[in-house]
């Protein structure tokens, strides 16, 4: 799946950089949309993100093109790896960071269950 964000001054940090945070926020978002996709009549929550690195600066204007695609899937939660990359290409130069974003599926109670029904 292929998402796409533009930075906005408010995502912007005293710096003129883009807050992390924000960053972060949208790998979670694009990943549980996802998720949400692939399995209509589960509810997911975020229960892990690995070891992110920013390899680039991010300046306001700059479009970001998110690549998600599911790695692992479990008993009871899934595993997808998020891609970040400025601008709309793949070229090396452009990349930002990947990391895996883990989901477990919850009840109505927030208790895990297995994915299959």
């Amino acid at each position: 799946m292929e998402n796409h964000r533009l930075v906005l001054p408010e995502h912007l940090n005293h710096y003129g950089f883009l807050f992390g945070g924000h960053l972060l926020k949208w790998v979670d978002e694009f990943a549980y949309i996802a998720a949400t996709i692939e399995y209509p009549k589960c509810n997911f929550v975020t229960i892990g993100m690995d070891r992110v690195e920013f390899k680039k600066s991010v300046r306001q204007g700059t479009i970001l093109k998110f690549m998600v695609e599911k790695t692992k899937e479990g008993t009871t939660s899934l595993k997808y790896l998020v891609h970040v990359y400025r601008s709309n290409n793949f070229e090396e130069s452009n990349f930002i960071f990947s990391t895996h974003v883990t989901f477990v599926r919850v009840d109505q109670h927030g208790r895990k269950i297995p994915l299959a029904d």
